[in-house]
Parts: C-alpha cells; structure tokens; sequence
C-alpha cells in the first residue's frame, strides 16, 4: 500500500467514525418544554387537557424558567369528586386557572432545594401576590399539607417537573393557620365554641385581611402572665374576643414591604397598632407592647398573616 492510499484509508475510518458518533447523537431524544413533558406523559393528560381549558398553555411553554409541581390523573379525579364535579369542563375557567397556577413557582427548583417554609406561587392572590405554598419536610416531601411528590426533577427546556398525588387548591387566611402546627393554639382561640363572633367564617370571607399570628409559644407566654391561666378556657372568651379582634385588620392586604415606619393601622378592635421600621418590623401596641415580626408575608387567597412572637393586647 502506498503513501497515498494508506492517508485515504485513514481519511475513511475518520469519516465513518464521525458518521456514528453523528448517528449516535441523532438518536437520543431531544428535551421537551414543560408542556411537552406533560403531553408525553400518559399519566398527566388530565392536567394538558386542564392547561387547556384554562388557557395556560402558551404561559407555560414560554421560556420560564418554571418549577411545576404536576398532579397526576387520579389526582384530578379525586379533585373532581371532592368537589362535586362531575368533569373538568365544570370547573369554572378562572377557578380552575387559579388551581393550576398554584403548582408553579418561578425558577428551577429541584428536590435537594426545598426548604421548611413558604414559596409565591404564581396564582394570585390580593393586589396581585402571590399565594403561598407551603413546604413541610419534617416527615418526607409535603406539599401545601397534602401533596406528596412521587417522581422529582424531570428536567425540561424552559423548568422543572416534580409529579404529585393531589391537587392542591389555594388556601385562604384560615387554611393557613389551620395546616402550620406553629398556630394551633391561634386555631383553637378562633375556634373556641363559647364565642359569640364567628371568627372563621369571618376569616374565610372575601377580605382582604392583614393578620398578626401569635405562634404557640407567644400564647403560652400570655398564659404564663396570670396564674389562674392553665389553658385558653380559662380566659374569659369576651376577652379573648376582644384580644383577637385586635390581631385582623381588614379591608387590606398589607405586606412587610408595603409597611412604613410609625404606620397606624386599625383593627377590628376598638385601637391602634403602629408600626415601627427602625431594627426589622415590630408592632406597637396601645399597651406599650412592641412585637417583632419573626414569619412574615404568608399570602392566602383573601389575605396575609404575619407570624408575631407575642400575643397583641390592647
């Protein structure tokens, strides 16, 4: 073999091994858009059709990026009987919109990056915020108090897909306090049946509502201040009423940044509460009290809580 033929033998084995590796690189699938994902997905064709219906489509093929915590099938179908519709096409349009924007939150999230706490999702609450989403990882993944992921980090062009086993509907003020353990003793006080005021079914009206929470331990504190108090029964309820009264604005949706410095704000309580901007967020009370706010910006559907480290007495 001479000089010329061996340079074009090995011209040809250069040749057809780019040819395979190009071959090769032709056969593996290319990533899909969020929406792709799920239209390649058997069982997410409940939630295209919804994102159809809803109008959704477009929003979530753009570029995102988005996170999308994806209900499966028989995740819809136990929506749909809870809340006695017989087909999707029942749901309302806006409300249906609603619930899928609360299973997407902006940027790339993936499993490892959760955290204890609260996310906006895109589903709007008052003056446009975003409602929060709930994230609880003290016993595994749950989400919003009753979704719990079954596959994670699918990876998409324009986010994140994570499949989940619920629906989760956007919550009101009330669900809040209801599905974090740290406000079960707020949750008993409003629910106390001596009460004359329906406190819940205030809480779950149309609002907008801005709550200062006390957690637990701030109840337990005033608790602590009279030794006749062993439990909240032992409160006499026209005061307690008056006491909680005095942690609800309404007719506002207020968050921590929308705040100013010596803001008075009125309760449902005869007073004020002013607040003070000088060393983080506190609320001053007409007692003298100023408490800090340790959770802020916790948006339900019809308001937001502010979690608070002492009970408000006015």
């Amino acid at each position: 073999m001479n000089f010329f033929s061996i340079k074009f033998y090995h011209f040809a084995i250069l040749f057809l091994a780019l040819a395979t590796l190009s071959a090769c690189g032709d056969d593996e699938p290319m990533e899909l858009s969020i929406v792709e994902t799920a239209q390649a997905t058997d069982d997410l064709s409940t939630l295209v059709a919804a994102l159809t219906q809803a109008g959704l489509v477009n929003t979530l093929s753009g570029d995102g990026p988005f996170t999308v915590f994806a209900p499966t099938n028989a995740a819809f179908q136990e929506f749909l009987d809870d809340n006695g519709y017989s087909s999707l096409a029942d749901v309302p349009n806006a409300a249906l919109a609603s619930v899928l924007t609360y299973h997407v939150v902006s940027g790339r999230v993936l499993a490892a990056d959760l955290t204890d706490g609260y996310v906006p999702t895109l589903s709007a609450g008052p003056n446009g915020e975003g409602i929060s989403l709930q994230i609880d990882l003290s016993s595994g993944v749950k989400l919003g108090n009753t979704a719990t992921p079954t596959t994670t980090d699918i990876s998409t062009t324009n986010g994140i897909v994570h499949i989940i086993d619920k629906v989760m509907s956007p919550p009101d003020a009330v669900d809040l306090a209801l599905a974090n353990p740290l406000f079960s003793t707020l949750v008993a006080a409003l629910t106390d049946t001596r009460h004359t005021t329906d406190f819940v079914g205030i809480l779950k009206g149309a609002g907008p509502f801005t709550i200062f929470a006390p957690t637990n331990d701030a109840f337990q504190a005033l608790l602590n201040t009279n030794d006749d108090w062993n439990s909240l029964a032992d409160i006499d309820i026209d005061l307690l009423a008056t006491v909680l009264s005095y942690h609800v604005v309404s007719g506002a949706n207020v968050q921590s940044s929308q705040l100013s410095d010596n803001q008075e704000v009125s309760p449902l309580t005869n007073g004020t509460l002013t607040i003070d901007l000088s060393n983080g967020v506190k609320v001053e009370t007409t007692s003298g009290q100023s408490v800090p706010v340790i959770a802020p910006d916790v948006q339900g559907s019809n308001g937001v809580i502010h979690g608070i480290s002492s009970v408000l007495q006015p």
